[in-house]
């Protein structure tokens, strides 16, 4: 027979919170689609449920338990036959269990609860009773607990069985590996006198058949059965089928969670059901019993069931306490249904796991978890002391700027922790509850479809507080908190509710939360340069920044990774203002094009999949780029920024493999004309990427200084000796060998040391470099009689003089200081290998650099006191934002196909058939090339000749900067100009910056009228800005402009 409330066949409604991806349809009950806009109501009939099982020999097993009781002889034989019958007709205990356990098992659990009620009336007090029942093997479990309804126990096994569940069970589960859950509370109590029930947990291993069934669909769609579980299939009724089945293809269509209710009429019982993809979150089943005991809600029965399609389906039947204060549960299903989404997000929020003693709803425990990581990055930790010290310090002095920067470092450490953070939010929940009031009064989208049902318990919630202003919840704070960093971090909840601008706080169906910021907050003394946008995420196992200093912004996302707790630790205090770092070096590289500097961080915690962090970042984000409604987003978001965004997301550290998984995510979620320029570092076969390193871009800029210093100096490349890092397996040190023809007398890669002082062996090198092979690979057979290979593994290795190198890691570290040549050029290594501590180690014992020329084509190799150091020494450096810029201006490009080209045409030019690309995309290529080419060598030109006018007085460095700086300042200014709105001027200027083959191909008036006027505005100021610059020279005059401006609309 089939398990349900009631015995006739009534109907039941059912609530969704979720949408289906491709269109603006909501599922209903399996029998097609309905407008989403419309509530989600449907009556069907109740044929609801699980296959209760019927054990056939539960009366012969009953006899042998008690036969076994009283052979084990601790229970009086008086008392026998009573224990066993209360234990198999009045405790209410599923067939399942007796089916599953053997008799010898069943009759130690029968004298286990004797000794419980012997104990407890031993110490006077049957709430003592406490029962703690289980069994692991191979196959799975059985615990059994005493267990009170609707209450959280904080001690006793209670306390710790479902979480124990969750990670030993369900947190990690795999289609190979995964394990399915029924649980159960006897309907009887454990004695007259005792009031506890018995929860029991059945876990089994799931056992999918091979080869699976053969599907009834022909529609391509899964079918269910065929990826279930055959004990599932067994217990499960045509109907349930048919709602998972349904649940199971709208989690196969997005990333997030789907959340069901089903409400049954002449039962106040409430049905939830949730689905979503395996390793979407962890210790989310036990924190959803937190979740409804917070609302006096308990279980009947939950089950979990898994499928070998990778998907997760938990289904709870939930009753409302007897004599419960709380709302009731008409109401607070659907604030579990909410909540149950942040919950997804955070499943493990310490916020909330203490609501005991706070009182926190989730929402309001989200919103404290929130305020605490935000308040760790961005409490003023620096304050009137440094800013003081700064300003007497000259930071061009290397030795001030490393104390500077050893202070700041310490401050970080030491004035605000994450627990003191946490102590502060511990200690006032009142003042967070009405800080969390003060938040969603601006942000909660009041209107939502649930609301037109009835008003959700949030809102209700919302309109019984009594919201402050602004002033008086400040007055209030400092009332009522005397501690001065206290109050600093509870004035950072209320800095980071007013700049909260948009989120994804209140979706019903995101994977992590994301806050849109204006970063006006920024202190100026630790953030001199102002941004345009900063995305704030949020999830259960990483968090992470986007942000950007303009509007039209692009930069790659890298992903942090930590060694271990220490570093972690660091990684955390440190993140954002890496973040920065990082991206004001994007805005210094990307002086001369449309995009201005942008940065991604997301920082996993120790253990946790990167793919997994990156793509619940990259989701969050889309949640607040598409509008809503659509797929993904069913809810209105309130949207006080109030104009349409873009954002382009490149690779880097930890991201390359993923670009293309983000570029088609957002194409699912509805992102139609923005997918294909969403990402650059596409996948060249599948998505018509443009990949650097096929092509040579970034060392076509490279080349463009090295060329440029031989053509200035009158010297011939041959007789030019060369030392580079990175090898020949890399992007820059394969392309950088390939496009030379110097005398390169060492390379150092990861692999080890590879020199000859007489010339490495051009013909072995290229080898190499063809097959993307590091050094360690290369013929020692072509070394000349001095040179040698030192691999890193390699110890005690003898070299040609007769010097001994201890250990080949060693030896690698420092290599780069060892040897003198010409011209050296970084290709790879970790950032500031040369800094102020150690750059002296570039000249000999005379005070000679041990190079004359340096072309930095690895990020970041030097810092900025390092070369200023080695340009004293009257070395030639240029440095990595200009040298290297070839990968951005090929990046830009492929960014500016993306909005050009409609998807049709794009699949058609961009996308290679059959392997090969089209003759539209080899051209296109080339043309970004040339103008790779173009714009290295009219920097290159630019900053030559403003040394050679200053004579030597001003560092090429500090030329490359200040061109950078007045290149950004020119383009913001002529951005909002009104010469961009004179129409043949900016006719002839994109004319000119689009590259002729798109031209060609789509027509400049069509090219226009796709792209936005944002970027419109950016390619156009990047273009005039860039090339009166280079033309004029950072001291142009306005005559000048005036010159350049008026040949703008002339062919």
């Amino acid at each position: 027979m089939y398990h349900q409330a009631m015995s006739s066949r009534p109907s039941h409604r059912r609530l969704s919170l979720s949408t289906h991806h491709g269109s603006n349809t909501t599922y209903v009950n399996g029998h097609g689609p309905r407008a989403s806009n419309e509530a989600s109501l449907q009556c069907v009939q109740n044929l609801f449920g699980y296959a209760t099982p019927v054990f056939k020999g539960k009366e012969e097993q009953r006899t042998k338990v008690q036969v076994d009781v009283a052979i084990k002889g601790f229970i009086p034989r008086e008392l026998i036959a009573s224990e066993v019958n209360w234990f198999y007709s009045q405790l209410g205990i599923d067939d399942t269990y007796f089916q599953n356990e053997s008799t010898s098992v069943i009759s130690d659990h029968i004298l286990a609860l004797f000794g419980a009620k012997v104990l407890a009336y031993t110490k006077h007090d049957l709430n003592k009773l406490v029962i703690d029942l289980e069994k692991i093997d191979e196959n799975g479990a059985t615990f059994i607990h005493t267990s009170m309804p609707g209450v959280t126990a904080t001690d006793g096994p209670g306390a710790t069985c479902e979480s124990r569940i969750d990670s030993l069970y369900l947190d990690e589960s795999t289609p190979s590996n995964c394990y399915r859950l029924e649980t159960y509370r006897s309907t009887g109590s454990i004695s007259i006198t005792a009031p506890q029930q018995l929860r029991c947990y059945f876990i089994t291993k799931c056992h999918f058949p091979s080869p699976p069934p053969p599907s009834s669909r022909t529609d391509g769609r899964t079918d269910i059965r065929t990826v279930s579980d055959t004990a599932f299939l067994e217990r499960a009724s045509p109907y349930i089928l048919d709602v998972y089945q349904n649940i199971m293809w709208q989690v196969e269509s997005r990333y997030g969670p789907v959340m069901e209710v089903f409400e049954f009429e002449g039962n106040r019982e409430r049905r939830l059901v949730i689905g979503y993809k395996m390793g979407g979150t962890s210790r989310f089943f036990s924190a959803l019993s937190h979740l409804y005991h917070f609302y006096q809600l308990y279980s009947a029965r939950k089950y979990v069931e898994q499928f070998s399609n990778g998907i997760t389906i938990i289904f709870l039947y939930l009753n409302q306490m007897p004599d419960s204060k709380a709302a009731p549960i008409e109401s607070s299903i659907l604030q579990v249904m909410k909540e149950a989404s942040l919950l997804y997000c955070l499943p493990d929020n310490p916020f909330f796991l203490d609501s005991v003693h706070s009182g926190h709803a989730v929402q309001e425990a989200t919103y404290a978890y929130c305020g605490w990581v935000f308040a760790q990055h961005f409490c003023n930790r620096l304050g009137p002391s440094y800013l003081h010290l700064k300003n007497i310090l000259d930071e061009s002095n290397p030795a001030h700027a490393e104390v500077l920067n050893d202070i700041k470092r310490r401050f970080r450490e030491e004035t605000f922790t994450r627990e003191s953070i946490a102590l502060v939010i511990h200690a006032h929940p009142e003042l967070i509850r009405l800080l969390y009031v003060n938040f969603a009064m601006t942000l909660y989208p009041a209107s939502d479809e649930t609301s037109q049902l009835r008003p959700t318990l949030s809102y209700q919630r919302l309109q019984t507080t009594q919201p402050l202003s602004d002033s008086e919840l400040y007055d209030k704070i400092r009332r009522t908190v005397q501690n001065k960093q206290d109050l600093q971090v509870l004035e950072s909840f209320l800095i980071f509710n007013k700049h909260v601008l948009k989120t994804n706080f209140y979706q019903p169906t995101k994977v992590a939360l994301s806050f849109r910021l204006a970063p006006a907050f920024l202190p100026e003394v630790e953030y001199p340069q102002p941004l345009f946008g900063m995305f704030f995420i949020i999830g259960n196992e990483f968090r992470g920044f986007h942000i950007r200093f303009r509007d039209v912004a692009r930069g790659g996302i890298r992903i942090v990774m930590s060694r271990n707790e220490e570093n972690y630790s660091i990684n955390k205090r440190m993140l954002f203002d890496e973040n920065y770092g990082l991206a004001s070096t994007q805005s210094l590289k990307n002086k001369d094009i449309p995009e201005g500097g942008a940065k991604g961080t997301i920082l996993p915690s120790l253990g946790a999949p990167p793919r997994r962090c990156f793509e619940k970042y990259i989701d969050a984000i889309i949640d607040l780029l598409i509008p809503a409604p659509s797929s993904g987003v069913k809810e209105r978001v309130v949207d006080l920024y109030g104009k349409p965004e873009l954002l382009f997301m490149g690779p880097d550290e930890g991201t390359a493999d993923m670009m293309d998984w983000a570029a088609l995510h957002a194409r699912d979620r509805g992102a139609e004309t923005w997918w294909k320029s969403f990402t650059t570092g596409k996948s060249a076969k599948l998505l018509g990427g443009v990949p650097h390193d096929t092509y040579g871009m970034t060392s076509l800029s490279i080349r463009q200084y090295v060329l440029g210093i031989y053509k200035q100096l009158g010297l011939r490349e041959k007789d030019i000796t060369k030392v580079q890092t990175g090898g020949p397996d890399g992007d820059l040190g394969s392309n950088e060998i390939l496009l030379s023809s110097d005398k390169t007398i060492a390379v150092i890669d990861g692999s080890g040391v590879l020199a000859d002082p007489a010339g490495i062996n051009r013909q072995e090198l290229i080898r190499l470099a063809k097959l993307r092979v590091p050094v360690s690979h290369f013929d020692k057979t072509k070394l000349g009689k001095d040179g040698y290979l030192v691999r890193v593994e390699e110890q005690d290795v003898k070299l040609p003089s007769g010097e001994i190198i201890l250990d080949g890691t060693d030896f690698r570290n420092a290599a780069h200081f060892r040897f003198k040549a010409d011209l050296f050029v970084p290709c790879g290594g970790r950032p500031e290998a040369v800094n102020i501590s150690n750059v002296a180690a570039l000249t000999d014992t005379e005070g000679k650099p041990h190079y004359k020329f340096i072309v930095e084509g690895a990020n970041l190799f030097f810092t900025q006191q390092a070369r200023m150091h080695l340009e004293k020494r009257r070395v030639v450096v240029f440095k990595d934002s200009s040298a290297n810029k070839g990968g951005v201006t090929s990046s830009s490009l492929e960014v500016l196909a993306g909005l050009a080209l409609s998807t049709q045409e794009y699949t058609d030019l961009m996308i290679f058939k059959d392997g090969k690309p089209s003759d539209f995309y080899k051209n296109y290529v080339k043309d970004i090339q040339a103008k790779i080419c173009e714009n290295a060598a009219a920097e290159f030109h630019c900053i030559w000749q403003e040394h050679s006018r200053l004579q030597g007085a001003k560092h090429r460095t500090q030329i490359s900067d200040e061109l950078s700086s007045t290149l950004n300042d020119l383009q913001a200014k002529l951005e909002h100009s009104d010469l961009f709105d004179d129409i043949p001027s900016r006719r002839g200027a994109m004319r000119r910056a689009i590259p002729k083959t798109l031209v060609d191909q789509v027509g400049l008036d069509t090219i226009l009228e796709r792209l936005p006027e944002t970027y419109q505005r950016a390619l156009f100021s990047s273009w005039v800005a860039s090339h009166f610059i280079y033309k004029y020279g950072v001291n142009s005059s306005t005559i000048d402009f005036f010159y350049f401006a008026r040949d703008l609309s002339r062919d």
